[in-house]
């Protein structure tokens, strides 16, 4: 077999592993990558005795504000998270997650992002190194090198939404 195609075959099962991985998330929490991604922040912001506002949460997971309204409103649409105004502050748009929220949130798995992160991590810093580059470049031979991209690996949900095209 030609590199080229090793190549193709490799980028394919990547795609492969982050649309089983999306589909499993469907199935077990009702949620999509970007959606499982954005209660988290919710959740870890609450932890820490804050009720995030949608540009905090935006901040958070390296997506656009607009991005995480159009996410936010579907979650609103199942139940599973709030928006209301500040108490502080009415101008501030403040999210909790519901209790149907919290569950979905616990009975998710693990994002594949995670154990990607836990395993690049335990690389040498020459290996990660190599890796970046390599895909960087990979990236640019297909077109997708000035491509707005936030570090969720999900092929569904993004993708569709107009504010990142």
């Amino acid at each position: 077999m030609n590199r080229s195609k090793e190549v193709l075959i490799a980028i394919r099962k990547i795609i492969r592993a982050i649309d089983l991985q999306s589909k499993r998330l469907m199935s077990e929490a009702g949620v999509t990558g970007p959606q499982l991604l954005v209660m988290q922040a919710v959740s870890q912001l609450r932890e820490r005795g804050r009720h995030p506002s949608l540009g905090e949460i935006a901040k958070r997971v390296s997506l656009s504000q607009a991005t995480v309204t159009s996410i936010m409103g579907r979650l609103e649409a199942k139940g599973l998270a709030l928006r209301s105004k500040g108490s502080d502050d009415r101008r501030r748009m403040e999210v909790t997650l519901t209790a149907a929220g919290e569950e979905a949130l616990r009975r998710a798995p693990n994002p594949l992002q995670e154990s990607f992160v836990e395993a690049f991590e335990g690389l040498q810093a020459w290996e990660q190194h190599l890796l970046i580059s390599s895909l960087e470049r990979v990236a640019d031979m297909m077109g997708a090198a000035d491509i707005e991209a936030a570090p969720v690996l999900e092929t569904e949900g993004l993708a569709k939404d107009p504010s990142l095209q």
